[in-house]
């Protein structure tokens, strides 16, 4: 990590309510203020017992308990109650409805025996007091937040969405909607890059478009340092005479330019820097090469200003279905196609010919690492894969 993570450490917090706290990342350990649940409680809707008086019931041989309406049940005794009453003093078990029969106003027959403790919440069984109900750094869901309501807490502490500023570079490029003139080209780099922002937990800046000119990318970068924590530009991040963004941010001071350069296909050209303690991550213009720019340099280090020390892409074991070609000397991250058929998981790749092919990141739904040491993956090798979209089900027997 090229930021220093004793100043993500203290990344800042706000409170939010319950109700807009989806996929927030909780600041701190959440701590059971009591118990829950808050005492002994049936957990389904019937009739609460003495276990022992049920002992040897059945359909054929049932017994006979007589129905009370005070707030103790004593031998002999059953009390009517719903899922979620307390039990009743006295009782330890509760019989469930359908194993019941009752009998005029007074009475029930029970067809089935019950254990002590059965059908029953007992006080603390969910969350004891004192425990941690769900730990900081955890990207809150929709279950975190039933048991966060049930514990009574309407607000949480989460860390802030980090500000994530991007700029894109390039005499060639043009708004998408607007008319194209010759040699240009609609933009796409910012709304994925947003996207991929918006789908780890930061908050996406548009600086919008600068031209390949150092005075125009100087003043688009002031304004993201002013509003943002993250800085990311894409395209001007090789060494040819109208890449300017790494000269640009030299000229802000140091540490400027730490990285520039990375042994990795595609976005071999990205570079990282530090300008007024705030991170800077330039990538390649070309799409393909600017999301995985974001997926190995951005996306960590986002997770880690959250609070998050651990959130990788779901990964599934497949079969190669053919052999694909890397070189030597790079990590190379090979798109694939992975499906499941007749119960096992294949991989295909798709081709990595062209950075700038978008489609070859459409058609695909994870990515193989091939590490540095490799030429390429053979036929039938097994592989992990890193899914960035759903698996695909093919026919049976196909």
């Amino acid at each position: 990590m090229f930021f220093s993570s004793q100043k993500i450490g203290r990344w800042k917090t706000e409170n939010v309510p319950v109700w807009g706290a989806l996929n927030r990342v909780l600041a701190e350990d959440l701590i059971a203020e009591e118990d829950l649940p808050r005492f002994d409680r049936s957990a389904v809707d019937g009739y609460a017992v003495k276990a022992e008086d049920t002992f040897g019931a059945s359909q054929f041989k049932p017994k006979t308990l007589k129905l009370t309406s005070t707030s103790e049940v004593k031998k002999g005794e059953a009390k009517q109650v719903w899922t979620g009453n307390p039990l009743p003093k006295g009782s330890d078990a509760v019989l469930m409805l359908e194993n019941v029969k009752l009998v005029g106003n007074s009475e029930i027959e029970v067809w089935a025996a019950v254990t002590p403790g059965e059908n029953v919440s007992k006080r603390g069984e969910d969350v004891a007091k004192g425990e941690v109900a769900v730990k900081a750094g955890t990207r809150l869901k929709p279950h975190h937040l039933a048991l966060i309501s049930a514990l009574g807490k309407s607000e949480l502490m989460v860390f802030e969405k980090p500000k994530v500023a991007i700029l894109a570079t390039g005499n060639e490029l043009v708004e998408a909607g607007e008319k194209l003139l010759k040699d240009q080209i609609y933009e796409t780099n910012r709304v994925m890059l947003a996207s991929l922002c918006h789908e780890v937990g930061a908050e996406p800046l548009d600086l919008g478009i600068a031209k390949d000119d150092v005075k125009e990318i100087s003043e688009k970068l002031k304004q993201g340092l002013k509003k943002a924590d993250v800085i990311i530009t894409t395209g001007g991040a090789s060494v040819g005479a109208s890449d300017l963004v790494p000269t640009v941010i030299n000229k802000f001071g140091k540490p400027g330019i730490i990285v520039h350069g990375v042994a990795m296909r595609p976005a071999m050209p990205t570079a990282l820097a530090i300008v007024d303690g705030k991170p800077v991550i330039v990538l390649s213009g070309n799409p393909v090469a600017a999301f995985f720019g974001f997926e190995v340099f951005a996306r960590p280090l986002i997770l880690k200003m959250l609070g998050i020390e651990n959130e990788a892409r779901p990964v599934v074991v497949a079969k190669l279905t053919r052999r694909t070609s890397t070189a030597l000397g790079r990590k190379t991250f090979v798109r694939v196609r992975v499906f499941r058929r007749n119960g096992e998981f294949y991989a295909e790749p798709i081709s990595s010919r062209g950075s700038g092919i978008i489609s070859t990141l459409t058609k695909a739904n994870g990515y193989v690492v091939v590490p540095e040491n490799r030429e390429g993956l053979e036929e039938g090798e097994t592989v992990q894969v890193h899914l960035f979209d759903k698996l695909e089900v093919l026919s049976e027997n196909v």
